[in-house]
């Protein structure tokens, strides 16, 4: 995988440790738009160094990364889309990196800076920028830089900082739950929402058996309590389950398949797969799922795991097909009743 050393770009980085296992680089960008005090829920600052104001934020997505639809589900559920703007980038990606083709399918050039690549925006912020170039980006088209490209954490601002201009009552971090919020995000993360690249991606075959291992231990615990609960965290609507969901939403698809998760489909855990059709049918999500480019990234650019670049027919799921998550207490927020679509 190629990185950025020092400004220069270059074919640097190890996927994996001396253990065969995916290790995962941390983002570096990570400052929040209303000020720190957002990650906790709290109220935007008016004076923070990236305020909260209409049309001033960009996001740089691709339709196939689950980080960046995190972002992108946000923005939808909250009703944002003419408050923060969003360019897509190819589904596929080169050694060069993410690529803007606004000729295919789907994607868009970059319109706020021209840029081709997105890796031109990570220089653009820091000349001597050292790491990998990965979406979602949030940039401040005020100050010419990014703000943050940590999927957790720009969803978290979308959520919170950007209430007051949302055109959606819908609140994703409510107050009174926000510990369990955090806490089932962070406890999906590692066995679920990477578990499955840690699947795919390990180089050992006993690295491999224990995120596989892991991964489905930890859907088969949240198909049981599916069973008696609407959300992941309880009643209601939340990160957590915007974060459930993007991991979701692929599984079948890629990485039952190219990431060697094959234990079970989502479709095969009836609870996960009633929760997974509510989530899809919630207005606005769907329009944020693209299916072709989901696949299209996966069997192309992961060339080590996938060499010939054959992309799998399979499955056709109809995730706009009946749930029965009404049989349990709780639903969405009012402002998401289908008569809202």
């Amino acid at each position: 995988m190629h990185q950025f050393v020092d400004g220069e770009w270059v074919a640097e980085y190890e996927a994996t440790n001396e253990d065969g296992e995916f290790d995962r680089q941390e983002t570096t960008f990570r400052n929040w738009v209303g000020g720190e005090g957002v990650r906790e829920g709290e109220d935007p600052d008016p004076d923070a160094a990236f305020p909260v104001e209409a049309g001033r934020y960009h996001l740089y997505v691709s339709l196939a990364c689950p980080w960046a639809h995190r972002t992108l589900v946000t923005r939808a559920l909250k009703g944002l889309e003419d408050v923060v703007s969003v360019d897509v980038v190819d589904p596929y990606r080169d050694e060069d990196g993410w690529q803007f083709t606004p000729e295919k399918a789907g994607c868009t050039p970059d319109t706020v800076n021209g840029f081709d690549y997105l890796r031109e925006a990570y220089v653009a912020a820091d000349p001597d920028y050292t790491g990998r170039v990965t979406v979602p980006v949030l940039w401040d088209t005020e100050k010419g830089t990014i703000v943050n490209n940590e999927s957790e954490e720009v969803m978290r601002m979308l959520d919170v900082a950007f209430d007051g201009l949302a055109t959606r009552d819908v609140d994703l971090y409510p107050e009174g739950d926000r510990d369990e919020v955090d806490r089932v995000i962070e406890e999906i993360y590692d066995p679920i929402n990477n578990g499955v690249y840690r699947a795919g991606f390990a180089d050992s075959q006993t690295a491999y058996e224990r995120a596989v291992g892991e991964l489905f231990d930890a859907l088969d615990r949240w198909d049981a309590l599916l069973g008696d609960q609407r959300y992941l965290a309880g009643d209601r609507l939340t990160e957590a389950d915007v974060a459930m969901f993007t991991t979701l939403i692929r599984f079948d698809d890629v990485y039952h398949t190219h990431f060697k998760c094959n234990v079970r489909k989502i479709a095969e855990s009836p609870n996960l797969w009633n929760y997974l059709k509510e989530l899809y049918q919630l207005p606005g999500v769907a329009e944020t799922v693209d299916m072709d480019h989901i696949t299209e990234h996966y069997y192309t650019t992961h060339t080590d795991v996938n060499p010939k670049r054959i992309v799998a027919v399979g499955p056709d799921h109809d995730f706009t097909a009946p749930h029965d998550r009404d049989r349990l207490g709780g639903g969405p927020p009012g402002a998401l009743s289908p008569a809202d679509d």
